[in-house]
């Protein structure tokens, strides 16, 4: 062990690197839960559903899938680059795999875990190259920053649509805590349980009790019982514990069909959030772990991120990337790569859990997504909302996203506006090329789009 992980010289212990690992899973364990929710969401009303991006029988599968790509990603970090940082499939990320490439764009999840897999080649390729530094730097902070929020609010804002406490099936968008049902109004009591889940969330969270968001989950699915809201099944068997019909899916064939540009915005947009999502949460956690200045342990821990997107694609989930939860082990004393590997092997275990997870509802699952949108949108903190020719990107770029329902168009309408301000404005030479072929795609793929 120290000769692998170098514990002692990082002044911890196995003890420790062990306990903060523990930590850590508890801390992100909900991805168990909501990532197989997000990709097979079916959102909206009996009238206007939306249908799910992969179909619900495979909840099981896609579960397993979200613990195997995990546990990858987790080894990767942890052996490559020997820093206490763990992997899973990013919240976000997955509502861009549903919403947005399938729901919006209208490929299939074959086709969508195809694009993942060339988002996450490219983003491998940005990892490995020397222009890393220069695309990186390219984007402008704010932009990061916004995006971050952005995604934020567009993941609490599904959270409360996927219980029906919003409708946006009528004139204007309402809040629902009673709906008609054959002509008599009755509670949502899928909506009211949330709300229930939220408050008691929040209440942990505000307690600081480890795993808040994981008990959170489990008491207000337990709390459904009485409510009807809880379906406990007939049977319980381990036929869905496997990976067959998820792993290798991918239609590298089909995504052609719909024209390259789409595709080029589909996989840059990916490789975009990804690399914002590890870089934001790398300088973070590095600075945590008292792991300043060893930018080799940051390039591989990049490279680990990037090869198990890659991995995650192939087994049949979205885009893979580091979770800032790891925070809450490193504050255990977690220093090195061994915690990561613990995290992996209780996401292994997890695998298992499968047959009973199934019966945990909308209900208990969206408090998670609202609190993620709470925890994301700091991020808005950090822009400078005194400076318009930063503000003005910035909110069309938070605001865009969830009410055009589309991360994409949220980064199109920023990094659009963004350029013409500062070409209008004259200071065209300080924004990057990069930011002006990113502007330019957008713009081609709406021309071409609404020309048919």
């Amino acid at each position: 062990m120290e000769r692998l992980f170098a514990i002692a010289a990082r002044g911890s212990t196995v003890k420790r690197e062990v306990l903060g690992g523990i930590t850590t899973f508890f801390a992100m364990a909900y991805i168990i839960f909501v990532n197989p929710n997000t990709l097979c969401a079916n959102v909206g009303s009996a009238a206007e559903p939306f249908f799910p991006a992969m179909p619900e029988e495979l909840w099981g599968p896609v579960l397993v899938a979200t613990c195997v790509a995990a546990a990858i990603g987790c080894f990767l970090t942890g052996l490559l680059a020997n820093v206490p940082f763990a992997q899973a499939p990013g919240m976000g990320l997955n509502a861009f795999f549903t919403y947005t490439v399938c729901l919006g764009m209208g490929y299939t999840w074959q086709e969508g875990l195809a694009i993942v897999l060339m988002s996450g080649v490219l983003f491998l390729a940005m990892a490995v190259s020397p222009l890393r530094g220069k695309l990186i730097h390219s984007i402008p902070d704010f932009m990061k920053h916004a995006i971050s929020a952005g995604i934020g609010l567009f993941i609490a804002f599904i959270g409360l649509l996927n219980v029906g406490l919003i409708s946006i099936s009528g004139a204007v968008p309402a809040l629902q805590l009673s709906m008609l049902v054959d002509g008599q109004r009755v509670w949502n009591t899928q909506g009211l349980l949330t709300l229930v889940g939220l408050a008691l969330t929040a209440i942990l969270m505000a307690f600081r009790v480890k795993g808040a968001v994981v008990i959170g989950i489990i008491i207000t699915t337990l709390l459904g019982l009485p409510m009807g809201v809880t379906q406990i099944p007939q049977s319980v068997t381990m036929e869905h514990v496997t990976l067959a019909p998820v792993f290798f899916q991918l239609d590298l064939a089909g995504v052609w069909a719909k024209g390259l540009l789409p595709l080029l915005t589909a996989v840059i947009s990916f490789a975009i959030v990804d690399c914002f999502d590890t870089l934001g949460a790398l300088v973070g956690l590095s600075a945590n772990a008292g792991l300043k200045g060893e930018e080799g342990r940051a390039d591989r821990a990049l490279v680990a991120d990037a090869l198990a997107t890659c991995c995650g694609a192939c087994i049949g989930t979205s885009t893979v990337t580091t979770f800032a939860e790891s925070s809450t082990g490193i504050a255990e004393g977690a220093r090195t790569g061994l915690s990561s590997l613990v995290v992996g092997l209780l996401f292994l275990a997890s695998v298992f859990l499968a047959p009973v997870a199934g019966i945990i509802p909308s209900a208990a699952t969206a408090p998670a997504l609202i609190i993620v949108g709470v925890l994301t949108m700091r991020s808005a903190a950090a822009i400078a909302w005194d400076d318009l020719e930063c503000a003005v990107p910035a909110f069309l770029t938070i605001a865009v996203m969830p009410f055009a329902y589309s991360i994409s168009d949220g980064i199109a309408f920023g990094f659009i506006s963004y350029c013409l301000i500062k070409l209008v404005r004259g200071k065209g030479k300080e924004v990057p090329v990069f930011a002006y072929v990113i502007s330019l795609l957008f713009i081609l793929k709406y021309l071409l789009g609404n020309m048919g």
